[in-house]
């Protein structure tokens, strides 16, 4: 029998049941099991851990824990505010692409609004999430802390507020995604580019008093809606300066 002592720390307490929560804890481990087998055990996923130390040392997910051992599990440091001495986190990601699963329907068009790929169908099983995010190297966006427990998913974010537009706060403030938006990039329906075209190529894709007013346009060579700066676009614009933060002006 391996009996270890666990401490988890922020907002990781937020996975555990109320009696472990923001205390030292002893738990009776498996013969052999794992630091991840563990932890995701005690409820927490193993893509919101950053470091874990067992017995002051640094250990990656398949440290296998033994008696007396004692472990600390730390979640990403950008909500820690302090600097990583060793990154566990393995296969760093290139570019920023994410999928969300059927619970933020409203997050996803937000995120491509911000200028990020995501892919979404509320359709989606957990397999294809798991196996798209693996074949694409996607970021998995989610409210189901059982799907970000799937062997193959190793960047994920597990989404705690319920609204679009907080929800889009939570995931800048926490991957910091701010210096990496590009908005109005793509399409909000299709995550496909959008492109400029010429006022005389919109024709009857537009009201005729928006034709009048704007000499601006951009279309979705998917689904062939055209957009341009009306009200809505001022208000989205709003958005994502209030989200990535505004270039302050002269005085």
């Amino acid at each position: 029998m391996v009996t270890a002592t666990f401490r988890f720390y922020e907002e990781l307490n937020d996975f555990l049941a109320r009696p472990l929560r923001r205390r030292a804890f002893s738990y009776v481990c498996a013969q052999g099991a794992t630091a991840k087998h563990m932890i995701e055990v005690l409820g927490v996923p193993h893509t919101e851990v950053e470091l874990i130390l067992v017995n002051g040392e640094s250990v990656g997910f398949n440290h296998p824990l033994t008696d007396g051992d004692r472990i600390a599990v730390y979640p990403k440091f950008e909500a820690l505010d302090i600097q990583p001495l060793l990154r566990v986190r393995a296969h760093p990601l290139r570019v920023v692409r994410f999928i969300a699963d059927a619970h933020l329907g409203g997050l996803a068009p937000l995120l491509r609004l911000a200028g990020f790929d995501t892919l979404y169908d509320n359709h989606y099983p957990d397999a294809d999430i798991e196996a798209l995010a693996a074949a694409q190297q996607r970021i998995v966006l989610t409210r189901d802390r059982e799907l970000l427990k799937r062997r193959t998913i190793t960047h994920g974010c597990y989404v705690r507020t319920l609204r679009p537009r907080e929800q889009l706060r939570e995931v800048f403030e926490r991957l910091d995604l701010a210096g990496s938006a590009q908005p109005f990039r793509l399409c909000l329906m299709c995550n496909a580019p959008l492109r400029r075209i010429a006022k005389d190529e919109v024709g009857n894709r537009a009201p005729d008093g928006v034709l009048e007013r704007h000499n601006q346009f951009v279309t979705c060579d998917v689904c062939r809606r055209v957009f341009w700066e009306g009200t809505h676009w001022q208000r989205m614009r709003a958005l994502m300066d209030s989200v990535a933060g505004a270039p302050e002006r002269p005085a």
